[in-house]
């Protein structure tokens, strides 16, 4: 996953850039939410929904997969192998680590990357259930989405780290 760049570097470039840079410093970070965390600490459930730090990203995988592999492909999330719904993609299975679920991310990342990189933020993505919608309601979706979740995974690490000093 690459880096955020600069502030001088983003407004110095195209609108298309700023949306990458602005997206990958968003996942980038959601990401290293679980940086030096143990297994036990990333799967500390501290509200009542399924969200945990781990869960957090799990999710943030699945959604990199929805907006970049269904809505861009309309292929079927069974087809792309993930969950039917949002509420599914938090669940943490015995399989699933700090290093499988940050890798899985990683990956997910940059095959959106891969997937957007032929399109222009006014081209048409036609498999979303709401309809034909541009990439640059893509991008504006997950900036929110991410943006939300990061400020989620501040909150959790907080309480996480501060409860184990």
């Amino acid at each position: 996953m690459s880096t955020p760049t600069s502030t001088e570097d983003v407004i110095n470039n195209s609108e298309r850039v700023q949306f990458d840079t602005f997206l990958d410093e968003h996942r980038w970070a959601l990401n290293a939410s679980l940086e030096g965390l143990t297994e036990e600490q990333a799967r500390r459930r501290l509200v009542p929904s399924r969200t945990t730090l781990l869960g957090l990203v799990k999710h943030a995988t699945f959604v990199e997969k929805v907006w970049f592999d269904e809505a861009i492909s309309g292929r079927s999330r069974a087809d792309i192998g993930i969950p039917a719904s949002p509420d599914e993609s938090f669940i943490l299975d015995d399989q699933d680590t700090v290093a499988s679920i940050r890798a899985a991310h990683v990956e997910a990342c940059e095959a959106s990357r891969r997937a957007a990189a032929q399109l222009s933020l006014d081209d048409l993505v036609l498999g979303n259930r709401r309809g034909p919608l541009p990439l640059r309601w893509v991008y504006l979706h997950m900036l929110r989405e991410l943006a939300q979740h990061c400020g989620h995974a501040d909150i959790l690490r907080e309480q996480i780290t501060h409860a184990d000093a």
